[in-house]
């Protein structure tokens, strides 16, 4: 096993060649968390906005449900989806465990609660400032909503980002799903668990450097579109 100072050297040497198996690795992870946040983006838009505009019987209980939901466990959200996609389970005719799409079906059970709150709660209290104008102006609901989502782009940026974050940083579920197979189902946080275990710690110090930089441009765009939002509000 090399020592620390060495690992850190092979590691930062791996990331400046761009090892093929690490851009392998990288690349699959964002191509997994990308598309689950896009869909989780569009289903959690939908069920926020409507659970804050529209009124019904069972609301409350939803809205708490989905609050609930926000912390599941990623290893409880894995076994769900195993469950179901396994050859004994209703979905095991698609043939779809052990794929990047069992992994995208995790991730978006796991960030589609958060990204939906969160909605939720920007659609809410927008729609207390600008409640009487759209009386005034007759918007339908499903106008409302659309409104809403619109006038809070900059703040539901920041759960779509928080979505990303929880997603990409995963490892529980991903793995239950994925099976973490090599050139198949491997992504960034699985590979560093298993080159951690095996011992290859300037691989995976290469892999936690790039998940801890991606991790610090999520911040950053965070803390940016915050002040970006901030400037509009009182300009």
């Amino acid at each position: 096993m090399l020592d620390l100072s060495e690992a850190f050297r092979a590691a930062l040497r791996q990331i400046s060649l761009l090892d093929p198996q690490l851009i392998e690795i990288v690349g699959l992870s964002l191509k997994v968390t990308l598309t689950a946040v896009v869909i989780a983006t569009i289903i959690g838009f939908a069920i926020g906005g409507a659970l804050a505009v529209y009124r019904f019987a069972g609301r409350g209980v939803l809205a708490a449900v989905l609050n609930a939901l926000m912390g599941l466990p990623p290893v409880v959200a894995g076994l769900f989806v195993y469950l179901f996609l396994s050859n004994a389970g209703p979905l095991g005719v698609l043939q779809l465990l052990y794929t990047p799409l069992a992994m995208i079906i995790a991730q978006v059970i796991l960030i589609t609660p958060i990204i939906a709150a969160l909605t939720r709660q920007t659609c809410e209290d927008l729609l207390e400032e600008y409640r009487e104008q759209l009386r005034s102006l007759g918007a339908s609901s499903a106008a409302t909503v659309t409104t809403l989502l619109w006038d809070g782009r900059y703040r539901l940026v920041t759960a779509v980002l928080a979505g990303f974050g929880r997603a990409i940083a995963e490892v529980g579920a991903v793995m239950i799903v994925g099976g973490n197979i090599d050139h198949v189902t491997r992504t960034m946080t699985t590979a560093i668990a298993l080159e951690t275990s095996k011992g290859n710690i300037a691989f995976a110090l290469a892999l936690g450097m790039i998940l801890l930089a991606i991790a610090l441009a999520i911040n950053t765009a965070l803390m940016g579109i915050r002040r970006i939002a901030s400037y509009l509000a009182y300009a």
